[in-house]
């Protein structure tokens, strides 16, 4: 990688000498302008780094060549920072130049340590900025709406929805079974919307413990209660500027969708042990796997926040109704976890095709997932085989249809708790198989929040210290 290039611009000849002197002997690629004319289109035509520019100049001064530089680098996407020298170092001068955006000034009669160490910070920030942007970059990429797969009429309607919603701040309420995308939906909205270069934070309603909601939503102060060894920003004052996704939120207590309300409603939160309400500037989009409104009518989710919330509603289909794009997305996680075992995979047999198409998924996209990812880990071949696929896609997980069929019913009766009990926790292990030993995912699989799957597994004994959560 070639040197950082710096460009000092001073109608004194003396200064520019000593400047120039101070950081080629530090090692950059120093280029000199004797005026503000000139050093605007040396910059235009070698792109400096950084520019060192005399504050009081004849023709355009330092604070013009400032706000050029800032206007010029904003249309090439770059961000160059600049540092001002002035004889006059007085408040105005410094007020002035930090509001147009100046990195910092120094004050002749300069030491030349100073100066190198105010350099390296400007160039190290630099460098932090534009690696910050790529890995936004990144982020868009990774998440964006390009990365949406599916072509089927269901998710057409949802393309058309999240495009028109994109452009705003308004909240989204995403519905649909577990395991359909709705976190994928949340996500494309954000790197879609114009908060992209904000945080996106995602929070799991159903792994709250009731009693921590407030301090974990929140935030709390030192002291607040035991164990509040220091003080802890709450998850709305990190997705501050962004995006905050509120997932599983049917699962979120009455006592803290009051508090939630009132978040939205004022745009401010108060952290636990505090009497100051500090502003969040957050768009909320929330995602449930239940009915709601048949929630609020039970009582259990204020009318209130649901209307708060679910200004536009999302409704993701399940994987059954979705057609082809089975195969379409089938497709995709064979490249993708190819890549990542460094396999030859490059496909699936038309054996694997139809066994694919024929499930129902219970477990929708998700399930598809897992069940692509491990038949790629044990492939040998080029293309995924129906040998490689899990045993209930031979038949040996019944779809729905033939698990209601009905049986002949014995003369002498049977014992029901213990018969839905047998059938209960072989769905707990199938569900676990399934995600791979993660309970959060085998949870959501069967469509449970993750505290009422650790209390089935408690019941029949299946909690183990070390399971995945």
């Amino acid at each position: 990688m070639g040197r950082d290039k710096i460009l000092i611009i001073d109608d004194e000849p003396s200064l520019r000498e000593v400047l120039a002197m101070v950081l080629g002997r530090a090692g950059y690629d120093v280029r000199e302008a004797a005026s503000g004319e000139a050093g605007l289109a040396m910059f235009d035509r070698w792109r400096p780094d950084l520019v060192v520019t005399d504050l009081t100049m004849p023709g355009i001064d330092g604070l013009e060549v400032l706000r050029q530089v800032k206007v010029r680098s904003t249309q090439a996407s770059r961000d160059v920072p600049v540092i001002l020298v002035t004889a006059y170092a007085s408040t105005a001068s410094a007020v002035a130049a930090m509001k147009e955006g100046a990195f910092d000034y120094v004050a002749k009669p300069f030491q030349n340590d100073e100066l190198r160490l105010l350099v390296a910070k400007a160039l190290a920030m630099r460098k932090l900025e534009e690696e910050n942007a790529r890995l936004r970059a990144a982020l868009g990429d990774r998440y964006g709406f390009a990365q949406l797969v599916g072509t089927s009429p269901r998710m057409q309607e949802v393309y058309t929805l999240v495009r028109r919603v994109m452009g705003t701040r308004i909240n989204c309420l995403v519905c649909g079974e577990s395991g359909t995308g709705k976190e994928l939906i949340a996500r494309s909205i954000h790197y879609g919307s114009e908060r992209r270069d904000g945080p996106f934070v995602p929070v799991n309603c159903g792994a709250i413990p009731e009693t921590l909601f407030e301090s974990e939503l929140f935030g709390y102060k030192k002291g607040a209660f035991t164990g509040a060894a220091k003080d802890k920003a709450g998850f709305f004052a990190a997705a501050d500027g962004g995006t905050l996704f509120l997932d599983e939120i049917g699962e979120m207590p009455l006592q803290a969708q009051v508090k939630v309300l009132r978040a939205l409603s004022e745009r401010k939160v108060t952290a636990v042990g505090d009497t100051e309400e500090l502003p969040v500037d957050v768009r909320v989009v929330a995602a449930t796997n239940r009915d709601l409104v048949t929630e609020v009518k039970a009582g259990r989710f204020r009318e209130d926040l649901y209307y708060r919330l679910n200004v536009v509603q999302i409704d993701m289909p399940p994987l059954r109704d979705r057609g082809d794009d089975v195969l379409s997305l089938a497709g995709f996680f064979v490249e993708k976890f190819a890549a990542e075992y460094a396999k030859s995979v490059a496909g699936l047999t038309p054996e694997a095709q139809r066994l694919l198409r024929a499930y129902a998924y219970p477990g929708n996209v998700r399930e598809l997932q897992n069940i692509v990812e491990r038949a790629v880990a044990l492939e040998s071949g080029t293309l995924v085989t129906a040998a490689s696929l899990p045993d209930r896609l031979h038949g040996g997980l019944p779809h729905e249809a033939s698990e209601a069929a009905e049986e002949a019913f014995p003369e002498s009766g049977i014992d029901l708790e213990a018969r839905l009990s047998a059938l209960e926790r072989r769905y707990l292990e199938r569900a676990l198989d399934a995600a791979g030993g993660n309970r959060t995912a085998a949870a959501r699989l069967l469509g449970v929040s993750f505290r009422s799957f650790r209390y089935r597994l408690i019941k029949f004994g299946m909690a183990h210290e070390g399971d995945a959560d």
